[in-house]
């Protein structure tokens, strides 16, 4: 199968094949047709599958066939970063159409807000937004979405787990009752399926299993006590890789951490939300055009940020889900290339570091800590290998993300 095979709009089609993709991942092989019949849809893919093409294109084309002049799709995410990501990939595969879009999110001053209503004013084609600036606009009337045909809900599990469960009920009610909706999702607890039953219309589900990491992906185990993770980082860090990301569970960690290590002389920048947004673009941009080498962030960042050629992630804590260890450490290796994975590991963590085996069914080799750091911890973690013949989920190859 190719994209030519989904009959779309001439122009669309040029913009995708200008962009160099020719064949659909799984995720877009299965959702495109089902968005083109104009079924709802939940959708349970990983960062890195091509997810957020897979309801772009098949919106895209619908609204290239439209002659309305207003709103016409709705596209909610739950961060800044997100938002500014899918209205640059719009603009991308949209090129040679007359579709426009518009990216709504708080920050910044206001100038940015009232750049944004005037965005709203010239009757853009697709609003992608936070929800929080959203319901800003709606409640103030400067927004209305009365002729909507679709409305999307991207990375929905990671607005659930921000609190925004009561925005988006609210976004809904300023909604029309007949439109196609559009969930997506990199998980599928029971509050997505809550959520799924409220908004959505006997959808079709769609599911690609959460797939190992890369194997281009070189993972290890550094077994330490907390206050060897500092200096260890420094090692590291200073080991000779060009561009890398350090995961933190807590705004309060990627702070002082980043603050120790520039003590130690590393060029590094923490990223989170109590500095300026024009600040957090700036360090972005700094990070994408190899500007600044080490970037620090909690696991919002592993979903807001699509950066090639990132050579090394590395978890200072271990994730509580295994699942968000994937989305962290697929920030490398992308596109068949290598890249390195190294994850701190105290005794506290050893269940977390059990389950992450466990869904990747793989023992993740430990790595000798430098000597001058001293011993770590004794105690060794357990790895309990799938057994043949037992129960094991279904998975289902992603395929290389053409148009991501």
């Amino acid at each position: 199968m190719t994209f030519k095979d989904f009959n779309f709009n001439e122009q669309l089609t040029e913009g995708i094949m200008s962009m160099g993709y020719n064949t659909p991942t799984a995720i877009q092989a299965q959702a495109i047709p089902v968005i083109l019949q104009g079924k709802d849809i939940i959708a349970c893919a990983q960062t890195g599958t091509g997810k957020t093409a897979s309801y772009l294109l098949p919106v895209l084309n619908s609204i290239s066939h439209s002659d309305k002049d207003q709103i016409s799709a709705l596209i909610l995410g739950p961060t800044r970063e997100l938002v500014q990501q899918i209205d640059q990939q719009v603009e991308g595969l949209a090129y040679f159409t007359d579709v426009s879009s518009l990216a709504v999110f708080g920050g910044g001053d206001g100038i940015a807000y009232e750049q944004q209503r005037k965005g709203i004013l010239n009757k853009v084609d697709i609003v992608i937004a936070t929800p929080g600036r959203l319901i800003s606009f709606l409640s103030s009337g400067a927004l209305k979405l009365d002729h909507l045909t679709h409305f999307v809900l991207d990375e929905a599990d990671r607005m659930l787990d921000m609190g925004f469960f009561s925005d988006i009920m609210k976004i809904i009610t300023y909604l029309p009752k007949e439109r196609q909706t559009l969930m997506f999702s990199a998980t599928m607890p029971p509050k997505i399926r809550t959520l799924a039953r409220s908004i959505l219309k006997d959808p079709e589900q769609i599911n690609i299993a959460i797939s190992k990491p890369a194997e281009g992906i070189n993972q290890q185990v550094y077994r330490v006590h907390d206050e060897q993770k500092n200096h260890l980082m420094q090692i590291i860090l200073k080991s000779g890789f060009n561009s890398s990301i350090v995961f933190a569970s807590t705004k309060e960690k990627v702070k002082s951490l980043a603050k120790a290590l520039k003590s130690a002389g590393v060029k590094v920048e923490a990223f989170h939300s109590d500095i300026e947004q024009t600040e957090r673009e700036q360090i972005l941009l700094d990070f994408k055009n190899r500007k600044l080498p080490v970037i620090i962030g909690t696991d919002a960042l592993s979903r807001g940020i699509d950066v090639e050629g990132i050579d090394l992630v590395v978890n200072y804590d271990v994730p509580a889900d295994p699942e968000d260890y994937i989305h962290r450490i697929g920030r490398t290796a992308r596109a068949a290339t290598t890249g390195t994975a190294i994850t701190l590991v105290n005794d506290r963590d050893l269940r977390k570091l059990a389950n992450i085996q466990k869904l990747i069914d793989k023992q993740i080799p430990e790595s000798t800590l430098p000597a001058e750091l001293g011993e770590g911890p004794k105690t060794k973690p357990k790895f309990n290998k799938r057994r043949r013949g037992g129960r094991k989920p279904k998975q289902k190859s992603a395929g290389k993300n053409n148009a991501s």
